[in-house]
């Protein structure tokens, strides 16, 4: 192939100014990914390849579309899933995200002590109210939950004391393929597995102690669960076990429940820090954007001194929260705090969506149906369906709910999802026995009329 054949690029000026008029996005970023993307055209004409000029553009034009939808941007989720990973987890409340808005565009006292004038401490309020909300001598946040079990394990054990035993049951794999024992490895701890997959006895934690025992771990299964011939110590007896061996008992939680579970909703009860904690666990952690209902941290509570300690550790500062994590954290807390007695007035998205109604959701559903022409509205039908809740959080959970079914002559459910997908905002739903459904439980009453606005749009 003769390099004149590179003739068939298209101009990149050209072709990002023609692009720049079906993509809001900056005129630099277009350009710099057209040069990109020519490039490779480049070095594939030179190697032999042919193509048109129209080939190239229409390629360009297509993976500039793929890179454009990849920003950051609002989604309804239709999939009753509620804290759902893919889509951001849990949403925040209007008072949490008021106060970001306040924080995020202004300047804050966030280590600044208005009284006096001088320097002040970081987070020294929402700790004091965590550790109010938990029930526990002391608390602090970090960026994420696996951040805080490395934090604890660098605090709790040394080059001597670095054993940590865990129940083989308990080896669990959270988000993104990390496992319990890559995190304690990253540590520098040494993994003491205990029991089987299915029984775990107090006698085996008993066995596995030694003088380089440094914790004992429990690690809640949020994110699966074993039934059938199983067994596994109750928490008071491990941790009596602990004190009179003197090591640390440390639970992760991992899905932070603040509030009874099953008093929400027809489900199974989900531990809490505080009984956790009353029943004599040492330390634990849990996450803050699943059913906490905040923002993406790592919250520790316990033993005040062993929260000393590990605020201390040089790498508590390299995972410490910003600013907006932790004014959306203490906005969170606060509300926990206002609506302890009366549960029903919470702010908090996920717990809301938890507690609803079908026969209530049924209501919304035919409200939307009823809005729409009689063409668009006989291919709807309102239907019982499922809530989870998602997030790695109670996976036996099934919350009675409903929704609306969309079956349409003209187009697939792959069709109608696709096309869902690409509306403002996006809506995702889930498709089953090859129906698109729309589940209103984990959809904003606000939301119903952007919900009608895209069938109309789709359904014509």
């Amino acid at each position: 192939m003769s390099a004149s054949d590179l003739r068939h690029l298209p101009a990149v000026e050209k072709l990002s100014h023609q692009l720049s008029k079906s993509q809001p996005l900056p005129k630099a970023l277009i350009t710099n990914f057209v040069q990109s993307q020519l490039a490779n055209y480049r070095a594939k004409i030179l190697a032999g390849e042919r193509f048109t000029r129209e080939e190239i553009t229409a390629d360009v034009s297509s993976q500039l579309d793929i890179f454009a939808q990849s920003r950051l941007q609002p989604v309804i989720n239709a999939t009753g899933v509620m804290i759902h990973t893919n889509l951001g987890r849990s949403p925040l409340g209007s008072r949490a995200a008021g106060a970001l808005n306040q924080i995020a565009t202004g300047y804050s006292n966030l280590e600044f002590n208005l009284l006096d004038g001088q320097r002040g401490k970081r987070a020294s309020y929402l700790e004091t109210a965590l550790a109010c909300l938990l029930e526990a001598e002391s608390a602090t946040t970090v960026n994420n939950c696996a951040a805080a079990l490395v934090l604890i394990l660098r605090t709790l054990t040394t080059a001597d004391k670095n054993e940590v035993i865990v129940s083989r049951g308990e080896l669990v794999e959270i988000g993104g393929g990390f496992r319990i024992p890559e995190i304690l490895e990253t540590s520098g701890a040494k993994l003491i597995e205990v029991g089987a997959t299915n029984k775990t006895h107090l006698k085996d934690y008993a066995k596995a102690i030694t003088e380089k025992t440094a914790i004992i771990l429990k690690v809640h299964r949020s994110n699966f669960y074993i039934d059938g011939f199983t067994a596994e110590v109750d928490t008071e007896e491990l941790s009596a076990l602990a004190k009179s061996k003197g090591i640390p008992l440390v639970e992760d939680l991992g899905s932070g429940a603040m509030l009874d579970t099953e008093k929400l909703a027809p489900i199974e009860h989900e531990p809490r820090a505080q009984e956790c904690l009353r029943k004599g666990i040492d330390l634990v952690c849990f996450s803050g954007d699943k059913l906490l209902g905040g923002p993406q941290a790592g919250i520790i509570a316990g033993n005040a001194d062993m929260v000393a300690r590990i605020k201390s550790d040089p790498f508590y500062r390299a995972v410490r929260c910003d600013k907006l994590i932790l004014t959306v954290l203490q906005e969170s807390i606060d509300s926990y705090l206002d609506s302890k007695a009366n549960p029903e007035l919470s702010d908090i998205p996920v717990l809301n969506f938890i507690s609803q109604k079908p026969a209530d959701l049924k209501i919304r559903a035919q409200a939307i149906i009823d809005c729409l022409p009689a063409e668009i509205a006989n291919q709807l039908d309102i239907v019982e369906l499922d809530s989870t809740t998602g997030g790695g959080t109670m996976p036996k959970s099934k919350i009675p709910s409903a929704g609306i079914a969309v079956k349409s002559a003209k187009s697939t459910a792959s069709q109608i999802a696709d096309a869902m997908r690409k509306q403002k905002p996006a809506l995702v739903g889930f498709i089953e026995d090859d129906t698109y459904h729309i589940h209103l439980g984990t959809i904003f009453p606000a939301q119903d009329k952007l919900i009608a606005d895209h069938l109309r749009s789709i359904l014509v």
